[in-house]
């Protein structure tokens, strides 16, 4: 079956679509990448999201416009997805949406929302679209996040040692498959977010961000601004948790930065992408790690990356190109996975990466353009998940199949 996966993360700068074909084969999900396509949003949208987002407040009015046209940009890089990576041919549409807000307190989630209305996407491509994905987590008593921890667990479980995928978007996440032990899945902290935040603040708005880590790699750690940084409870809390721009935005920055007045841009910027490196060294090395697997928007900065090498001593980092899937396109990968596994009946989440009661088929299915057959689901979950290049290309560096844990199954 060929899969549409898109893909919006809290940096909200643009929208991914990765394609992949999925079949099982032996019970093992077979992956095979059929490309990635992104499209910035335009700049209208993206500064009505950031004038709505918080700290911001907003109107009805506002959220309804917003859900639609996002909705539209959704449906527009649906169609192209459609027509040049799977040549007309996709049968269903997986689509994440924007976060908006992830309502957090107490140690809990009581609410997530996820705009960009699928309906746009479903007349505008014809497909079946699966949208929705975190809500039923989140009523489960998860946290709704990280979702991609299953599609991680499938992927890496089988691997020596203790491996770890990470993902470095606007929040950063990681799951840990520890010996011995339950795996693991949580939100470290900020990935770009505070980085995003001190790029543009300090530059009066010229940068959205720091790109190929220009600024950082001019500037030096401010070791007192890292601390009161370090400070923040939410790294002290226990897994499995999740944060997002509620809590780490524009205007946390400006707090945390009271009392440093004059501090050089680059300083600011070394400090807090230090920040994102050092939480999560914290967060993978109590649990074992011995190998870290990076994808996302930070795998591109350099300076990021050199920082984490250097908080992460005798922890290997790689990047998940190294396995076959393109770091970019992960994210909008795994959701394509948890579209397909709605689509036949099967459970999206891992209950002991998110929190939640048990497995739950997540999300909605929107219909397309013709009458909605669902495909029977099988005996059994997939139990492992393997990324397998396209015949008319190469082989990926490391195909890797991994088996999922008995939590995550029905």
């Amino acid at each position: 079956m060929r899969v549409v996966g898109l893909m919006s993360g809290t940096s909200y700068d643009a929208i991914d679509a990765a394609a992949a074909d999925l079949t099982v084969e032996d019970g093992t999900l077979v992956l095979t990448p059929l490309g990635m396509v992104s499209e910035p949003y335009d700049d209208d949208l993206r500064a009505l999201l950031a004038g709505a987002l918080p700290p911001s407040t907003t109107t009805l009015a506002d959220v309804c416009r917003l859900d639609t046209l996002v909705g539209r940009a959704f449906a527009d890089v649906a169609v192209r997805a459609d027509r040049e990576l799977c040549g007309g041919a996709a049968e269903l549409v997986a689509s994440h949406g924007q976060t908006v807000f992830h309502w957090a307190g107490d140690g809990r989630v009581h609410g997530t929302l996820q705009i960009g209305e699928p309906a746009w996407i479903a007349e505008a491509t014809g497909r079946t679209v699966v949208s929705g994905f975190r809500t039923r987590d989140v009523a489960a008593g998860g946290q709704g996040a990280p979702l991609v921890s299953l599609v991680d667990l499938m992927w890496l479980r089988g691997r020596p040692g203790v491996p770890a995928a990470l993902n470095i978007g606007g929040i950063a996440n990681v799951t840990v498959l520890p010996r011995g032990g339950r795996p693991v899945a949580f939100d470290t902290g900020p990935g770009n977010a505070l980085i995003d935040a001190a790029a543009h603040d300090l530059t009066g708005g010229r940068l959205a961000y720091d790109a190929g880590g220009a600024l950082a790699g001019a500037g030096r750690v401010h070791e007192p601004l890292l601390r009161r940084l370090l400070d923040e409870p939410y790294y002290r809390r226990p897994a499995p948790r999740t944060t997002g721009k509620e809590l780490f935005h524009r205007g946390y920055l400006r707090a945390a930065l009271e009392g440093f007045g004059g501090l050089p841009a680059e300083d600011v910027v070394a400090t807090v992408t230090r920040l994102t490196a050092r939480t999560v060294a914290d967060a993978v090395r109590p649990l074992g790690a011995t190998e870290l697997i990076a994808s996302g928007g930070g795998t591109r900065n350099p300076v990021l990356t050199a920082m984490l090498r250097d908080e992460l001593a005798g922890v290997a980092l790689r990047t998940s190109d190294e396995l076959g899937l393109p770091s970019s396109a992960k994210e909008a990968c795994a959701f394509a996975v948890l579209g397909y596994l709605t689509l036949h009946g099967l459970p999206g989440n891992a209950p002991s990466c998110t929190g939640a009661l048990g497995p739950r088929v997540l999300g909605s299915i929107t219909p397309g353009s013709r009458p909605l057959r669902l495909p029977g689901a099988p005996a059994a979950a997939p139990a492992s998940l393997v990324v397998r290049a396209r015949p008319d290309r190469s082989p990926p560096p490391g195909e890797h199949t991994g088996a999922l844990p008995a939590a995550g199954r029905r």
